[in-house]
């Protein structure tokens, strides 16, 4: 199916409420111009290199979202442009953050990614250390983010009761924290194999990458 095909029939299938984020990664500019020329405006990026290389070449508006892992020393490149950095673990991360958005006369806003699989290759937080790290004067400190909402990653399975197992687990976290932060509003969960249970379980965003442009090109 081709790329503009794919944008149109998941846009359809998730409707209004649900942001679709298209994985872009390893692909060239011109796949990004097929999604963008029938309306997908938000790409998710996990290399902050490639991501710039592309904001810079690619229309202004399009909303770029860090969906990988970050490296502290990096975040200085992405910071004049990224709408959403997915996948933040740390308040060590979130203070960086801060000290570029700073930098950049911005408020980045950012999800918190909580660990809800059982891989050690999975990055996030745990659900208590979530709730103290919200509650910290640290947290509070920081005018230079918004925390947006939280993110997570289930276990690659086939298994789709673990996998909804764990997305109901990060629902009810989300459920729980919303109620002293009202300006949660993202839950971020969900991809191209488990993107439908992710949403009975609630998820208002998804990444969707090689099912809408094929297999990554890994060199």
């Amino acid at each position: 199916m081709e790329i503009s095909e794919s944008i149109k029939r998941y846009k359809k299938e998730l409707g209004e409420n649900v942001t679709l984020v298209a994985i872009s990664k390893t692909k060239p500019a011109s796949d990004l111009m097929e999604a963008y020329e029938v309306g997908q405006r938000v790409f998710g990026e996990n290399k902050i290199q490639e991501m710039t290389e592309k904001w810079e070449a690619l229309p202004k508006d399009i909303q770029w979202h860090m969906v990988g892992h970050v490296q502290r020393n990096k975040v200085k490149y992405m910071a004049p442009f990224v709408s959403l950095i997915h996948a933040v673990d740390s308040l060590k991360l979130l203070k960086e953050i801060n000290k570029e958005a700073e930098k950049n006369e911005r408020v980045i806003s950012c999800l918190l990614q909580v660990k809800i699989a059982e891989e050690e290759s999975k990055f996030g937080v745990e659900a208590e250390e979530l709730k103290e790290l919200l509650a910290s004067d640290e947290f509070k400190s920081l005018k230079h983010i918004q925390v947006k909402g939280l993110m997570g990653m289930a276990t690659y399975s086939d298994d789709e009761a673990k996998v909804k197992g764990e997305f109901d687990y990060l629902k009810s976290v989300y459920d729980d924290l919303k109620k002293g932060h009202p300006e949660f509003e993202v839950l971020s969960m969900g991809m191209s194999g488990d993107y439908k249970i992710a949403l009975t379980c609630g998820s208002n965003m998804v990444r969707i990458g090689s099912a809408i442009f094929g297999e990554r090109n890994y060199n």
